[in-house]
């Protein structure tokens, strides 16, 4: 499937405590325990993330066990809790922004899907998960995200397929959804603000009943808005409920529950200039030269409406201290209807629903001086779409009759085992998971018949990593893994796209400062990925096609919340990555919209005392340089360096007056100083996001 139209889709088609660090030679410790903050400070899920300020100091998502990060011997930030409150983002895109070696921009302002890379690697389609179980995606049916729902994401970067199966080399992003507190918690809020923005959220949370075993969170959003193409909405209807069920310490089950339903614009670019072009064959192509701000559609017949829903649960029991068995599992549904127009009205229909369940066992003990923390698991996830088109032959306003569709189910089971081994200061990671893939496939016009495939295919993936952790905080490491991933739809030749696999090396070094809570982190990374699907403009048609990828780069990155008031995140990433394969004319090619350098700085400071008490004050700056707008590396499509500014400042009303308390009056700004230029990746170009602009009123209780 997924022969969209370039002009409809520009995705495929995010208290102060010592930071903890090892004591295993069984001298004392000399940090202070990370402080698990819950109610209205809002500071982590306990037994899945921790955090303090904007420093995250262990989580689950890296290994599925509660590991201190800087024992993980991976690349893994965190956007938290706090950080999602001062920067207000909007979507995916902007929660991830400040993170290294995450591209956000590479088709501009678009409402309609979330596409990203990390590490020069598309995540669009296999890299988001979300509570720790894979986000089942089709080609045009996407999950969107509502980051009010989100308490915070933790983002992996590097295969991980070892326990997690199938998953994007550059590797996931997982949002972690708000949970119940054992604490009340009540909060409105109003917002207003750019393209007549009306919105209005609420999130209530606390016990339900005087023998607190049993707890609640309901979370939602009301919104009527426009877009930056104003012929596009971008309404949404969002309710998010959580239910905790906590009988004693030992077992815990939490249901957790979502639906929305948002309606965005479903053309949302420009049109585009061509040119001939004469590759190295003599083929003579149309190629774009460049975007006109001329409105690609037409906005009588322009809405995206997607509904989407999900149910799940997380269950534990600790048979003891060394012995916890937990059991995740979520379906989930999404039904598209998506209308354009190019030189016609057109009309995708797609409808998608998934399954996926992760059942694992988790042991502490010990071979002589050894400890060892071994995982086994066994998960499964099921995904089937269907999809028909149609376009044109009708009057504008009119949906045109449906002659396309296809189907697919793709079937996945994997078993894993995982061993976290310490000796002194000493840690390995070794681990290894075999995946059983089933998957069918059809096509067909109406009137013509079906075509039909099937596939099978089995796979080991693997990770191996070694760690040394100092008592002064600093930790180098190695790691290598493999990854393996199933993928929707087909490719530009009409065949169904086979798995992508890859793997990566990966040197670096971490340090959690002592009786500070800040942390640095930097690393080298040498990745492969065959078979890769990424999508290219060919003859007007925006197609998935297969490549294959390397991928090389560094990444730093600093974050510390300080006893002042002074939030820091910052981050450098160079990235260089190279086409191995998919044409004669790209071989050694860059990569599309991925550029050489990228760098970003946050600040944030929330004054202490005086008679500012209660003001905080926010700007960053994120540096994108410079990239080439298509595969084939034309000069006439070079991306320009650009910087983006972004500002927030809030005020808590009770310093004005005690009868106020609770009540916060904030203004966030995106690209405040409104640039925007044009960028293009994979031969087709589009703008970025103009100036956006947020005034709130919060009522906390």
């Amino acid at each position: 499937m997924n022969l969209k139209f370039a002009l409809l889709a520009s995705a495929p088609l995010v208290l102060t405590s010592g930071a903890a660090h090892a004591q295993s030679n069984g001298a004392a410790p000399i940090e202070l325990d990370p402080v698990v903050v819950e109610g209205k400070n809002h500071g982590g899920v306990p037994g899945v993330i921790a955090t303090t300020g904007y420093v995250a100091t262990s989580g689950r998502s890296a290994t599925k066990t509660d590991t201190p990060l800087l024992e993980v011997p991976q690349s893994v930030s965190t956007v938290t809790q706090p950080q999602l409150e001062e920067r207000k983002p909007q979507n995916l895109l902007e929660a991830i922004a400040y993170t290294p070696g995450a591209v956000v921009g590479m088709y501009g302002f678009d409402s309609r899907y979330d596409g990203f890379m990390i590490r020069g690697i598309d995540m669009t389609n296999t890299g988001v998960f979300r509570d720790g179980l894979r986000q089942l995606n089709s080609p045009n049916g996407l999950f969107r995200l509502e980051p009010y729902g989100v308490e915070a994401i933790s983002i992996l970067r590097g295969p991980a397929a070892s326990i997690y199966g199938a998953s994007s080399t550059g590797g996931i992003v997982d949002i972690i959804s708000k949970r119940p507190t054992e604490t009340p918690f009540r909060e409105v809020e109003l917002q207003t603000g750019s393209f007549g923005r009306l919105q209005g959220n609420f999130d209530f949370s606390g016990p339900l009943n005087a023998d607190q075993t049993l707890f609640y969170r309901l979370t939602g959003v009301v919104r009527d808005a426009r877009a930056e193409l104003s012929a596009g909405r971008d309404d949404r209807v969002f309710i998010a409920p959580a239910i905790t069920w906590k009988p004693n310490d030992k077992t815990k089950l939490t249901l957790l529950g979502e639906y929305m339903d948002s309606t965005v614009g479903g053309t949302q670019v420009y049109l585009n200039r061509y040119a001939p072009y004469v590759d190295s064959q003599g083929n003579v192509t149309d190629k774009s030269i460049g975007a006109v701000k001329v409105f690609a559609g037409d906005r009588r017949y322009n809405d995206f409406r997607q509904q989407q829903g999900r149910i799940g649960y997380e269950f534990e029991h600790k048979f003891s201290d060394d012995l916890i068995l937990r059991q995740n599992a979520r379906y989930s549904q999404l039904g598209t209807n998506q209308e354009y127009y190019y030189f016609g009205p057109g009309l995708t229909r797609e409808s998608t629903a998934g399954f996926v369940s992760d059942t694992s066992l988790e042991s502490h003990f010990t071979t002589g001086p050894v400890e060892h923390t071994l995982l086994t698991g066994l998960d499964t996830s099921y995904l089937h779409y269907r999809s028909a088109e149609g376009y044109g032959g009708v009057p504008l306003g009119v949906d045109p009759p449906l002659t396309t569709q296809s189907k697919q189910t793709l079937a996945m089971t994997g078993i894993y085992v995982q061993d976290q081994v310490k000796w002194q200061n000493w840690r390995l990671t070794l681990g290894g998971r075999h995946d059983w893939l089933y998957g069918r496939f059809s096509k067909g016009t109406l009137g013509s018949g079906v075509t039909q495939s099937k596939s099978r295919d089995t796979k080991f993936t693997g990770r191996a990593a070694l760690s040394y952790v100092t008592d002064f905080g600093v930790a180098p490491y190695v790691a290598y893994g493999t990854s393996f991933t199933p993928n929707p739809g087909t490719v530009l030749n009409g065949s169904v796209a086979v798995p992508t696999t890859g793997e990566q090396t990966e040197i670096g070094v971490k340090y959690d400062i002592p009786n500070m809570n800040a942390s640095l982190r930097a690393a080298v990374f040498d990745m492969r990925q065959n078979n890769a699907v990424v999508y290219e403009v060919v003859d007007g048609l925006n197609k998935q096609v297969q490549l294959d990828v390397r991928s090389r780069g560094v990444e730093i990155e600093g974050v510390a919340s300080l006893t002042n008031g002074l939030s820091v995140q910052a981050s450098y990433s160079y990235n260089d990555a190279r086409i191995l394969k998919l044409t004669p004319d790209t071989e050694g090619n860059r990569l599309s919209s991925v550029p050489y350098h990228m760098a970003s700085l946050w600040l944030d400071y929330a004054f202490q005392e005086g008679p500012a008490t209660g003001l905080g004050i926010g700007g960053g700056v994120r540096y994108v340089g410079s990239s080439l707008g298509d595969n084939l590396n034309r000069s006439v499509l070079d991306n320009k360096p650009r910087t983006f500014v972004d500002a927030s400042i809030r005020y808590d009303l009770e310093n004005l007056n005690p009868k106020l308390a609770g009540m916060r009056m904030q203004v966030s700004a995106t690209n405040l100083l409104n640039e925007v230029k044009q960028t293009c990746t994979v031969g087709y170009c589009y703008f970025d996001e103009g100036r956006k602009v947020i005034a709130s009123l919060r009522y906390r209780w």
